[in-house]
């Protein structure tokens, strides 16, 4: 028998390993079955969608930041929801003074107030069933008009409150329950999430993005959820019909030509066609007969029937300039408000008619910045009316510079994007007051100022007119005891230069940095330069105007030219690469 001293002693380390096993064991399986029961066992909850307000508004499944309202089962939509949704290329605009709305469209303005039945569009009456109303600091805006001016589709469900918006053109993928049993439509992409609805096999369902093997999704009847992949099968593209479109308005351009502008200037006195001479090429002529007169926006005209005549007869179109006259505390008021600029339109179409015009030419200047957002309103809401009148729209804009009231006041971009044409006024480099002598428009200046409103502001060159100086300035630089220079200027046409030149005896030199002819002379001990306005400036302007394949030219003005420049410039138009 054996002694307790040889029999083998049991380890307690054994049954303690036997134990962190079964426990790892029991782990496995507890895992296992936790994730079996998440991964295949679904959860039999129901529940009802979570929305932030009253009537939701949904967008590409996703919901709006604000409700809808329902009035009388018709929808008023929020203007921030809109103009989310539309985009800036379908501007909508608000003016809480008045309660005045405006939405334009390439060829129509929408004008309507709040709480009113009453609206045009296109300036004939439009019956509205409900009106736009203001509640709680937002703007609400009957979904009708909608689909007519932006082709905005907006359903409404009835039973659950939902407001879908689609847009014009949008293409949706359509799908459809193929479990026996349907599908459930879950507040979460797992299968753990309490249901929303079940759908039933064949049921449709808009499919608006696919995560984690789920597809986010929106059922018949508004609601949206997550369905899991396997259950729906694709079954084709469903796309928002767009709504019908005009006739783009066709501005007038000359066929396999380009535009040949110049401006009239017209002060106090009538012009007398009689002493106009021959102008070679030119085809369309903007005589200076328009401006605000005060701030309620009243314009004063100094048209001419005869002078009228005389261009048709000479087969030039009048595209007749409006300017603003350089007030900018008048040009505030009269932008400020829909029925001040309505006030200006409908002067201008009277205007137009009166005389038989083609067009009208804009030229705002001298206008504080602050008005940047409201002449640009001005324009889309001006362009669809002139345009149904069968006018031309063009716009005068500066070169880009600091200047607040001379450029920055100017958004190029969003003119660009409305207007026919845009007249760039490739002048005054050098100005009237410039501490500095120079040229009134330098040839790598004037490239400069072309280029930076394509590339910067997206304006396509087909849309630029390059406007080019017939006059120039003779540069007084008179020498102070302080050694200071005094710079002074005078603004001459081309025949006074020619003028100088042959009594003065000078030989003009070119100036290669600028681009043109120059001469200088002593006169009472004052320096005197000239940089000149000739054929050879003309020319390298013009080669400007093939180089980008711009619309055409325009010149400021005609009374500064001498007779020889428009064969010059219908010389250069025409010639061949």
């Amino acid at each position: 028998m054996e002694t307790m001293y040889n029999r083998a002693p049991r380890r307690k380390g054994n049954r303690g390993a036997r134990s962190i096993f079964l426990l790892f064991i029991v782990g496995v399986l507890a895992v296992f079955c936790w994730y079996g029961y998440m991964r295949y066992i679904p959860n039999n909850e129901q529940t009802v969608p979570d929305y932030q307000a009253e009537y939701p508004i949904l967008i590409r499944g996703v919901e709006a930041n604000q409700g809808a309202i329902i009035e009388n089962n018709e929808v008023k939509l929020p203007l921030s929801v809109l103009e989310q949704e539309l985009g800036a290329d379908k501007p909508i605009r608000y003016e809480p003074d008045s309660g005045s709305i405006i939405l334009t469209t390439a060829d129509k303005v929408f004008h309507l107030k709040t709480d009113s039945l009453t609206a045009t569009i296109n300036q004939k009456p439009y019956n509205l069933t409900i009106a736009a109303e203001k509640k709680n600091d937002n703007v609400y805006i009957p979904a009708e008009p909608l689909a007519e001016l932006y082709g905005l589709k907006v359903e409404y469900m009835e039973d659950t409150g939902i407001v879908t918006l689609l847009s014009e053109g949008e293409s949706i993928q359509l799908g459809q329950a193929i479990r026996e049993k349907g599908a459930a439509i879950r507040t979460e992409a797992t299968i753990r999430a309490p249901f929303i609805q079940k759908v039933l096999p064949g049921e449709s369902l808009r499919i608006w993005q696919e995560q984690d093997g789920w597809l986010h999704v929106q059922s018949a009847n508004g609601w949206t959820g997550f369905v899991n992949k396997k259950d729906v099968e694709l079954t084709e593209i469903d796309q928002t019909p767009a709504k019908e479109q005009a006739a783009p308005f066709i501005a007038w351009k000359v066929l396999g030509n380009k535009i040949n502008m110049t401006w009239e200037a017209v002060y106090e006195r009538k012009i007398d066609t009689a002493k106009i001479s021959p102008m070679q090429g030119l085809n369309v002529i903007s005589p200076t007969w328009f401006a605000l007169a005060d701030d309620k926006g009243t314009i004063k005209g100094k048209a001419d029937s005869a002078y009228v005549k005389w261009a048709h007869n000479q087969g030039l179109q009048i595209w007749a300039l409006f300017s603003n006259d350089f007030e900018p505390d008048r040009t505030t008021k009269a932008l400020a408000t829909a029925e001040t600029r309505f006030f200006m339109i409908q002067q201008l179409i009277a205007f137009a008619q009166m005389y038989g015009l083609q067009g009208i030419n804009l030229d705002f200047e001298n206008v504080h910045t602050s008005d940047k957002a409201n002449f640009v309103q001005f324009v889309r809401e001006l362009t669809p009316l002139l345009h149904e009148q069968g006018l031309v729209v063009s716009v005068d804009v500066t070169p880009k510079s600091n200047s607040e009231m001379w450029s920055l006041f100017l958004d190029r971009a969003a003119l660009g994007s409305v207007v026919d044409y845009m007249m760039v006024m490739a002048y005054d480099e050098h100005w009237a007051s410039s501490p500095k002598s120079g040229s009134v428009a330098s040839l790598p200046w004037t490239e400069s100022s072309l280029a930076r409103i394509m590339q910067e502001d997206g304006v396509p060159s087909n849309k630029l007119i390059l406007s080019m100086p017939l006059y120039t300035r003779i540069w007084t630089e008179k020498k102070g005891a302080d050694g200071k220079v005094d710079v002074s200027s005078k603004a001459v046409g081309m025949e006074r230069v020619k003028d100088i030149i042959k009594e003065k005896k000078l030989k003009p030199v070119f100036d290669a940095a600028a681009g043109q002819n120059y001469v200088q002379y002593t006169e009472n001990g004052n320096l005197t330069r000239i940089w000149i306005e000739d054929d050879v400036s003309i020319k390298a302007r013009v080669a400007l105007v093939r180089k980008y394949d711009l619309a055409g030219v325009a010149t400021w003005q005609r009374a500064f030219q001498t007779p020889p420049i428009w064969k010059t410039i219908d010389d250069a138009i025409k010639l061949k690469p």
